[in-house]
Order: structure tokens, then sequence, then C-alpha cells
């Protein structure tokens, strides 16, 4: 499995992640730390964690990423490194919970499964802000209210997810072209690389009982982070319909369908003397907008490089 890491602002998280990685029941074949571009996190790893792991052999390596900043850079250094049939990856600012490995790996046991997304709940460093809409969690890099219970989906949550290691090299891991770097808010690799995964007819599988506690600091319960995610979510969707040249049939339904449910429902609990919920209804259409807006300029500027190339 691979955990990512860049920042020593998450030195206590990664801690965490790593140990909960190393406890699961079947324990995984090797944990790959992968650092992403910064040296001298390395050495602290090198010096400070591996030897704590030095029981286990080399069930648990620190290396550097070989390619280019950032997390699918990253991701793909780790896919490089691992020898198991399955490829796990955990963000590392996220914890295992039991059985979590165990309920990703059963899913593999229907051959037309070659990706597995798992539930990830939301671990607040302060209480959850009563305007902040569940139906956006993936601001969060949590599940959120558009997931179905169980079952197929299009693509996992990148911080609780895993491929068949020989499915996802052959359509070529992550694309570069995605993913944040640092601390910046870009995503959709892990949509991008599910759709060339399952390009050939093979299925991605929602398994809540692989559950991940994920934590969520302060600042991204404020709204100047929601609005900055929500933009930087548009962008990068608008990349991966560049890239795939596939329609995004998930987010269609989850803007016709699942947001003015939510809508709806969080006006009437405002009407009903609940002030939260006017908030959460203004959030709810505000990052649909703001979504919508880094969708289509990013959208807009795409076709003028095409034009100009």
């Amino acid at each position: 499995m691979v955990i990512c890491c860049y920042t020593f602002a998450r030195w206590a998280d990664v801690r965490l992640a790593i140990a909960s990685a190393v406890s699961q029941e079947p324990a995984p074949e090797r944990v790959v730390v992968v650092v992403d571009h910064n040296p001298d996190l390395l050495e602290r790893m090198l010096d400070e964690l591996l030897p704590a792991y030095a029981e286990l052999g080399d069930q648990v390596v620190v290396v550097a990423n070989r390619h280019a900043q950032g997390l699918s850079g990253a991701r793909n250094t780790g896919l490089e490194l691992v020898s198991s049939d399955v490829v796990a990856f955990l963000d590392d600012d996220a914890r295992a919970t039991t059985g979590w490995l165990a309920a990703h790996l059963a899913a593999y046991e229907d051959h037309e499964v070659v990706g597995v997304g798992g539930r990830l709940e939301p671990a607040w460093d302060v209480e959850r802000p009563g305007w902040f809409p569940a139906d956006f969690d993936w601001v969060i890099g949590c599940t959120h209210s558009g997931v179905p219970d169980a079952g197929e989906i299009r693509n996992p949550i990148g911080a609780n997810m895993s491929f068949r290691t020989a499915e996802l090299r052959a359509a070529g891991g992550f694309s570069e072209e995605l993913g944040r770097v640092g601390g910046a808010g870009a995503g959709c690799e892990e949509t991008e690389a599910s759709l060339r995964v399952t390009a050939d007819g093979g299925r991605v599988w929602y398994v809540p009982e692989a559950l991940v506690e994920h934590r969520v600091t302060r600042d991204r319960g404020t709204w100047a982070y929601f609005r900055r995610r929500c933009v930087a979510e548009g962008r990068s969707k608008a990349t991966v319909r560049e890239l795939s040249r596939r329609p995004l049939g998930t987010e269609r339904a989850y803007a016709t369908r699942v947001l003015p449910r939510s809508f709806a429902r969080a006006v009437g609990e405002g009407l009903r003397g609940r002030p939260d919920g006017l908030q959460r209804a203004a959030a709810i259409a505000a990052g649909l907008g703001l979504t919508s807006y880094g969708y289509l300029t990013a959208g807009v500027a795409a076709r003028r490089r095409r034009r100009k190339g």
C-alpha cells in the first residue's frame, strides 16, 4: 500500500496513518511512504520514523517521489514499488480503522472489480460548522451524500482507494496533469485514472465497511477554503473531461438530482426556525455555482489552447 506525504505540518498525522496501516489484518505486504519533493522531511522520516519499524524488515519503506512534484507523481512512485496484486492508497492525514484492508481485499473476489473505494468519515478538529452541507463533504476529502450506500461507482475518493496493481500500471497510473501539488486545491486524478482503468469493462466498487477517519483541520471548515476547493474541483473536472473525452454523467446527476433535493430540504429546515438550514442552502447554491464557474472557465481556456495549437 502507498501513503504520500509532503509537509512537516502533518508529521503526527502521517505517523498515525502508517501505524493504522501496519496494524491491519491481514497486514499489508509493504507500506511505501513516498515523500513528495521535501528532502528535509525525507531525512527526518529516515532518521526518526523508519527505525521504529526496523523489526518489520522491509514491510515499511520510505522513498522520495521520483516523478513530477505533486500527489499524482508521488502515487506513481509508490505504484512502481509495490509487489502485491492489489495496491491500496491512504492519505497522510487519514487513519484506517480495523478491518479496512480486509474489506478492500474481499471486494476483489469478484474478478470484474478492478478498483475499490471505501467510506471516509470527517474527524473535525473543531465542531463541524452548521452551514457546511454534507453534500459537499468531498471538499474535505470525505464521503458525500451523492455516494450510494454500496455498489458500483465511477471512481473512489483518493484518500481511501485501491486498484488491481497490474491494471492500474497498464492504464498508466495517475495523470500528472492532475492532482494536488502541495496545499493547492486541485484533484480528480483518481477520477481520470478510474476512467482509464475501467475503459475495457472493469468495475469500481464502493465498500462502506472499508472505513477511514479523515482529519479536518480548522482552516478547512472556513468559507475561504470551501470557495477555493469548489473552484479548483471545477477546473480539475474540466481537465478530466479534456483528457478522457467522456461526459461527466456522475456530476450531472449530482447537480440535477442530489443538490436540488438537499437545497429544498435545507430551505425547509430554515423556514421551520433553524437558521443553519438557510445557511446550508446558501452554501449548496454557492458551491454549485463556484464549481460550475471553475469548470466553465477551465473549459474555455482549454478550447483556446486547442485553437492556438
